[in-house]
């Protein structure tokens, strides 16, 4: 497939093989916005996928969040920390030969009537930057008096577009979050980042946001 390359997949491109670890559009598009600011998040979608249809880059979802994309197309496999949402790639596979990956990981012709013509392997776990942060505030429970220190838990924005996305039941996009709250549509895009930071919200659709088990158990925490 020939890819034309446009100013803006250009600049796309070149952001995420500055980094290691896998991107998500909106990760992206506060990156991009840097340079382009009048670029949209819909556009940033749009190229990213254009970009993985052509085989430039690579599509990854991760238990069942948001798209994530990596400059390296060549098959390996992931580790997800549950905590930040980090994703990290993790060598597990000595080749890319079918027979060679059948002798690493023998796979049977049909599993329930299925053809198999492949497999994904994915690791979750805390990482090491996770695993210091929760030590660290473990220790900080207790403080000097004996109290115990109060959790940062959710502002109050931050709830109101919790609860207006569990009302609608179904992926929404920002405005209609936005109308449901009456936040300002720029202040309910914010929470949103915010909110998807801490795996509270995560984008199955393209420019909609549903709500994880985690942003219902910290709305009603």
């Amino acid at each position: 497939m020939v890819t034309r390359m446009t100013h803006q997949r250009e600049i796309l491109l070149a952001e995420i093989k500055k980094r290691p670890q896998h991107v998500s559009a909106d990760e992206l598009f506060q990156m991009v916005r840097q340079q382009i600011p009048r670029v949209s998040l819909a556009t940033v979608y749009r190229n990213l996928e254009f970009l993985a249809d052509a085989g430039v880059i690579a599509r990854l979802k991760v238990s069942g969040r948001q798209k994530r994309y990596d400059s390296e197309v060549h098959v390996h496999d992931h580790v997800f920390c549950v905590q930040c949402q980090k994703v990290e790639n993790v060598v597990v596979r000595k080749s890319e030969d079918k027979e060679e990956l059948e002798k690493d990981f023998p796979l049977p012709a049909t599993v329930d009537g299925f053809v198999i013509t492949g497999h994904r392997l994915e690791f979750i776990g805390l990482c090491p930057a996770c695993q210091k942060k929760n030590q660290q505030q473990k220790g900080a429970v207790i403080m000097g008096c004996g109290c115990k220190s109060k959790p940062s838990g959710l502002s109050e924005d931050q709830k109101k577009v919790l609860q207006a996305m569990e009302k609608h039941g179904a992926p929404c996009a920002s405005k209609d979050i936005a109308g449901a709250t009456g936040l300002d549509a720029k202040v309910v895009s914010c929470k949103l980042t915010d909110l998807k930071k801490k795996g509270f919200v995560d984008s199955p659709e393209r420019c909609r946001y549903g709500l994880t088990e985690e942003g219902r158990v910290a709305m009603k925490g």
